[in-house]
């Protein structure tokens, strides 16, 4: 498959390879991005961009006016995740159990490497560029407090894009319409009566409630969704009894459902406490549900994905256009739900025989390095597509 690295992408390749190298050294984790944000912002600097720091806690926006215009946004999360690294690169994580291990390194790189070719761009006569490098997407929700903070004032479309090491290197996923799922958590605590492991009459065994109600809350999807649909109920986790002879009088459960519609979100949250209230009642347990709703589903508006779609198709031809599905929960959801926009994924596999070798959130997480010239390529293209 061919691949048409736009010229001036190729020209500042090796800056951006080393953009995502100094990054992936020197990973922060959610809202502590402040060496990440200083070096975006000397970046931003040389390449003549004004831009503000502090925005979103330790976020960085910067723009670029060409003229009277549209308003595009381009976005890169900037956080890393509490893992220790494992694998043997020369660019190998010095922070000790911190580690860009879901390619976020490789997004700011991406966004710089736009940023910087756009900054010499002489063409563009109208419009607005602004480049939001946003914090704390892995859980703590950075893209509400980069809103608040006035990112998307006066913007008229926003895009972003993720590496995705489930698929190779030429291929981009682009899609309209849910994505990514809604990613909600949830604890369930189960109070029964505990007692002797010889004796179990006159108990309420919580081990043996907990068996039955994980049991029965598979049957949310199984039996409450329809099949054409994607939902997920997950228990992560089960803590609960203190010896081999002792009946447990308390189990605590700890997981996550996912759900591309608020229809399906709302259902599932739903279910899940009418479950619980009929498996309490049956085994005389006290169950207590505590439902915490996470990034709604992110889901890309039709407009923007033909752009997406077709800046991508001048960069891999017939390789963009692979519609990717993830589970996975996004906080650019948030800002899809305040202007039109689209998230897509770019293939970056380092072994296009074995993608599933190194996948997102493990501690040997590395990409094809290819990977970031692709992305920068495709946030060129669409800016010259929309603002030419």
């Amino acid at each position: 498959m061919k691949i048409n690295i736009k010229k001036e992408i190729q020209k500042i390749s090796e800056h951006i390879y080393s953009y995502r190298r100094d990054f992936h050294q020197y990973p922060e984790l959610s809202f502590q991005e402040y060496r990440t944000a200083e070096t975006i912002s000397k970046h931003l600097e040389s390449f003549g961009i004004e831009h503000r720091k502090g925005v979103g806690k330790t976020g960085v926006v910067g723009e670029i006016v060409f003229g009277d215009g549209p308003t595009i946004a381009l976005r890169a999360d900037m956080d890393a995740l509490p893992i220790q690294e494992v694998g043997d690169l020369k660019y190998k994580s010095k922070n000790e159990g911190v580690m860009h291990a879901c390619g976020h390194d490789g997004h700011m790189a991406i966004l710089l490497g736009a940023a910087n070719a756009l900054s010499k761009n002489q063409k563009l006569k109208k419009g607005k560029v602004r480049f939001i490098f946003q914090p704390a997407e892995e859980g703590a929700g950075g893209a509400r407090y980069m809103i608040k903070d006035g990112c998307l004032d006066q913007v008229d479309e926003i895009y972003g894009l993720h590496l995705w090491n489930y698929q190779p290197v030429g291929e981009i996923g682009v899609k309209n319409g849910p994505i990514m799922a809604a990613a909600d958590m949830f604890d369930i605590i189960i109070k029964g009566k505990g007692g002797h492991g010889a004796t179990p009459q006159g108990t309420v065994d919580a081990i043996v409630v907990a068996s039955n109600l994980i049991t029965m809350l598979q049957t949310i999807v199984s039996r409450n969704t329809n099949p054409l649909d994607n939902t997920v109920v997950t228990i992560g986790e089960i803590n609960g009894g203190q010896n081999f002879n002792v009946i447990a009088d308390e189990v605590r459960l700890t997981g996550t459902t996912r759900a591309y519609t608020e229809n399906n979100r709302n259902m599932i949250k739903k279910r899940m406490q009418n479950i619980i209230d009929g498996v309490s009642k049956s085994f005389g347990a006290e169950i207590v549900l505590k439902y915490k709703e996470g990034y709604p589903p992110t889901v890309n508006h039709e407009d923007p994905t033909k752009l997406v779609l077709e800046a991508s198709s001048m960069v891999v031809g017939k390789g963009a256009g692979y519609p990717y599905l993830s589970m996975g929960g996004e906080d650019f959801s948030y800002y899809l739900q305040k202007v039109p926009g689209c998230f897509f994924f770019i293939g970056s596999a380092p072994d296009k025989n074995n993608i599933l070798s190194t996948p997102h959130h493990c501690s040997h997480f590395d990409i094809d390095e290819r990977s970031l010239l692709i992305g920068a390529s495709v946030y060129v293209n669409l800016i010259d597509n929309i603002l030419s």
